[in-house]
């Protein structure tokens, strides 16, 4: 049933994404128009192919965790053989280690079909896309030429190891332990909790990144550095060593993603578990968080996929289910519930909704590339974007996967049907890789100083000069601009936190607004040069629907973004618990 969608793709990465502009650089000159086609029309096929068929099975029966080793559902090792073997993992992998180097951008692509057919499998490329950036941007030479071929392939997989027990969100309170070996490497100890695809057996190799505390180490995030420690050791001839002593405990039952194991890894508890440094000693963390920033725009690409997704199967359900005759209608007999009026809203909303993030996450998309190719405030606008791509894009993915159950009536909440599966896929997402409240207090805490204020500042200039006839893009845009300024200048710390998700969701649908303003600009443009109607017109309406309800319902939260912290904090903590 599902069916990527390659057209919205290429309409993106042409009119949002610029990747033209980008493939005119020499690094990316073989983005060319011909490979980005076959590109996106492949992984369509592929995504329909082989990813989606899984997806069920995936829910069902799961990953299961048999005599301490993880295995994958029925026809998982296979299919991700075939992802491996045709290529699709080193899309954007560096070309000196086996990789074809194409732009960022065309990874983006590559994942957000293949997480439209099958969300939890695809969990495990996108955290090896980001162990290969961590390692290619603080490994040493020697460590780049033993891992990252390997892992470029996809023939190994790479996983990001963070959180204990007693460590959530504050991941300076690890404890986990690397104590020297006397050769270079050191002795991993330590628990880790909710580690995503931990263990499986559907590569040769798995390539931990772990963060660990040295002896002595400072307290805090200061004293954190980052470790790689492989399942099997590797010997100097390329060849597999001893076993490292990782443990896979357990494995989580989880509201969704059960195709995805998140482990619980024991690491040093019986034998020798050896690691080696990443980078500097102390240096975690910012070895780390190149991993993390990757993952997080990943993350909200992953409700771009699930709204996608869940649009699909309401939009087929809605052209299938006949009930009732329309209101209004001139006919009593009854018809499918797509002609009735608050189920066309709802099938709106969502189109409209998965192409405003897609255009998101494909914009934040190159601007990764622009920063690499050294362009001129493109990292700024990375760092920018990121809180705005993960914490809208998922809360949106969330939305919509709802929407989805919704239109199924009483059958949505009927497993059967699968329409809660986007949903309970979902979730988790609003929740990983840093909480989008977490999301929303970087953007007031990081990212509102950065330049003094003046990249967010420039960025809603910027809109607001090309918003003039959009007058409720416009009005968001203003009202972004005085909350902006109120924080900078007037408001509290407690104040700003307050505000700061209300104040995200307004500038993300800001963001969205204008890039959906300039959707609509295009498909009107390519509409009268006898381009696909079918298409072009549905873009519009999409792009009209975007503009002119959830823009308007955003400029709403304005009071919610000021209110200040008066209020949260009039009750006693017993008071507001009661």
């Amino acid at each position: 049933m599902f069916t990527a969608p390659t057209k919205d793709q290429l309409f993106t990465l042409k009119h949002i994404t610029d990747i033209s502009g980008i493939a005119a650089h020499e690094r990316y000159a073989d983005a060319s128009e011909d490979m980005v086609q076959a590109i996106v029309e492949g992984i369509g096929e592929f995504a329909a192919g082989e990813f989606e068929p899984l997806y069920r099975i995936g829910d069902t029966v799961g990953a299961r965790l048999i005599d301490g080793n993880v295995i994958m559902p029925e026809g998982y090792k296979e299919a991700y053989q075939s992802f491996v073997e045709a290529g699709w993992a080193s899309i954007n992998a560096p070309i000196e280690f086996g990789g074809q180097g194409l732009p960022f951008s065309m990874a983006t692509v590559v994942l957000d079909s293949l997480g439209a057919a099958n969300m939890a499998f695809t969990l495990c490329p996108i955290l090896s896309v980001g162990a290969i950036e961590s390692l290619h941007s603080h490994g040493s030479k020697e460590q780049q030429e033993k891992y990252l071929p390997k892992l470029s392939s996809g023939e190994w997989t790479g996983t990001m190891n963070l959180t204990e027990p007693q460590a959530g969100s504050d991941v300076g309170a690890l404890k986990s332990t690397a104590t020297p070996r006397g050769d270079g490497t050191y002795q991993i100890k330590g628990q880790k909790i909710y580690i995503s695809f931990g263990d499986h057996d559907m590569a040769d190799n798995i390539i931990h990144l772990v963060l660990a505390r040295t002896p002595d180490a400072p307290e805090g995030t200061r004293g954190i550095s980052l470790f790689l420690v492989p399942k099997y050791n590797i010997n100097e001839d390329g060849s597999f060593g001893a076993q490292n002593d990782v443990k896979t405990v357990s494995i989580e039952h989880k509201m969704g993603i059960n195709a995805s194991p998140t482990c619980v890894l024991q690491y040093g508890e019986e034998g020798d578990c050896i690691g080696e440094l990443i980078g500097p000693e102390f240096g975690g963390m910012r070895a780390m968080f190149t991993m993390m920033n990757n993952a997080r725009l990943n993350v909200g690409l992953q409700g771009v996929q699930i709204a996608e997704a869940a649009t699909q199967k309401a939009i087929y359900f809605a052209k299938e289910r006949v009930q009732s005759a329309r209101a209004g209608g001139a006919s009593k007999d009854s018809v499918a519930i797509i002609e009735h009026p608050d189920v066309r809203r709802m099938i709106l909303r969502m189109k409209a909704s998965t192409q405003a993030v897609r255009a998101l996450l494909y914009y934040a998309s190159g601007e990764v590339d622009r920063a690499n190719l050294g362009i001129e405030g493109a990292r700024e606008m990375v760092d920018l974007l990121t809180p705005l791509a993960k914490g809208y894009g998922t809360d949106v993915g969330t939305e919509v996967s709802s929407l989805g159950i919704q239109i199924h009536g009483g059958m949505g909440y009927i497993e059967e049907t699968g329409a809660a599966q986007y949903y309970r896929d979902i979730r988790i997402a609003a929740i990983y890789e840093g909480t989008n409240g977490i999301q929303a207090a970087d953007l007031v805490g990081r990212k509102l100083g950065m330049a003094g204020g003046d990249v967010i500042r420039n960025h809603i200039s910027r809109i607001i000069n090309e918003s003039k006839d959009e007058k409720n893009l416009l009005e968001l845009a203003l009202a972004c601009q005085n909350i902006t300024e109120y924080f900078i200048k007037d408001a509290s710390v407690d104040d700003r936190l307050s505000g700061s998700y209300p104040y995200m969701t307004m500038m993300s649908v800001m963001t969205c607004g204008w890039l959906m303003n300039r959707q609509y600009e295009a498909a009107k443009t390519e509409l009268a040069a006898s381009g696909d109607p079918t298409f072009l017109k549905s873009k519009m309406a999409s792009c009209r629907y975007y503009l002119d309800v959830m823009v308007a319902e955003a400029i709403g939260l304005h009071s919610a973004a000021t209110m200040g912290s008066d209020l949260l904090y009039a009750l006693s903590e017993e008071e507001l618990a009661s």
